[in-house]
């Protein structure tokens, strides 16, 4: 059963990326803005947790430290889609999701100031690695793209409010372990709660869904990519080795890009697929973690900083 469940992992990993990553096609073709897609999907996921938490009998925490840190996550990640939607609008799913998938030098850097953890050279570079691959996608799109600028912004910055949330799960954690159902209800309400004002300045006319088309593929985007690929992300990480989950989460960004390439027609080129495929292994060296053994080359270094080395 064990030796199932881990090599059911990785293909679960995959899928629940690859899920993911539709759910930019679902955001680009839908007429609704940015802000209140956010809104909607946060809705519909934070109805489908309250059931399954109910169903469990998974209850609220006690500490009102810990309701508050599920609260901001979800305020945070209720920022993260909504920057993500605005940069699909602007520079399309392949390289608003790309740009999204940076937050891991945003978590490195949140890690670093304030849990104290070290960075190793690789990971130095992978971050040099990355600007000069975003640099390459960057340049013809600018050329070409008058919504280039605001696209790269939102998508950059989407991935720090995706670090900033993954972060308050972290304290979440720390400060009293949450069932998991009970946690994504909490971070539904936070993110549902966080976006009715930027929704109704932003979004005001293209806050509902049109037809019943577009309300079934937000009914959609909120329960498949929400919950079910998220699900599948959460059950496969803790089973994968850290080098082969960051690997492997780099489908979702590969499989943007091709949808984006070949179903919506977006004008990608040579220098910019070169660009992506940087970035990506860039993304790739980042999520890599020194084994403890091998801190020890890096010692050195740490007498630069004044906290202790560990």
């Amino acid at each position: 059963m064990a030796i199932a469940s881990t090599r059911s992992a990785p293909i679960g990993l995959v899928i629940g990326c690859i899920i993911f990553g539709l759910g930019s096609l679902i955001v680009a073709h839908v007429d609704i803005g940015g802000w209140a897609m956010s809104f909607w999907r946060l809705a519909v996921s934070g109805i489908v947790f309250a059931v399954l938490a109910k169903l469990m009998g998974q209850r609220m925490p006690k500490s009102r430290r810990a309701i508050f840190y599920a609260l901001l996550s979800g305020a945070f990640l209720g920022l993260d889609l909504a920057l993500w939607h605005e940069s699909i609008y602007a520079v399309g799913p392949g390289i608003s999701t790309l740009l999204n998938s940076l937050q891991i030098f945003f978590l490195a850097a949140i890690g670093f100031m304030y849990f104290n953890e070290r960075q190793s050279i690789v990971q130095l570079i992978s971050l040099f690695l990355a600007m000069i691959g975003v640099a390459m996608i960057g340049s013809p799109e600018f050329a070409h793209n008058t919504a280039a600028t605001w696209g790269f912004v939102t998508g950059i910055v989407s991935g720090a409010m995706l670090a900033a949330s993954m972060t308050f799960i972290r304290k979440t954690h720390d400060t009293e372990p949450t069932p998991i159902f009970m946690l994504m209800q909490l971070i539904s309400i936070g993110g549902v709660l966080a976006m009715i004002v930027p929704m109704f300045v932003f979004d005001t006319g293209n806050i509902l869904p049109n037809t019943w088309s577009e309300i079934g593929w937000v009914l959609i985007y909120g329960t498949v990519m929400q919950c079910l690929a998220w699900g599948l992300i959460a059950y496969s990480i803790p089973k994968l080795s850290l080098a082969l989950t960051g690997l492997l989460l780099l489908t979702e960004p590969i499989a943007a890009l091709v949808i984006d390439y070949s179903w919506l027609d977006k004008p990608i080129n040579t220098l910019q697929w070169r660009g992506a495929l940087l970035t990506m292994f860039a993304i790739y060296l980042g999520s890599l973690k020194p084994k403890p053994r091998a801190l020890r080359r890096y010692r050195f270094f740490s007498r630069f900083y004044k906290r202790d080395y560990k």
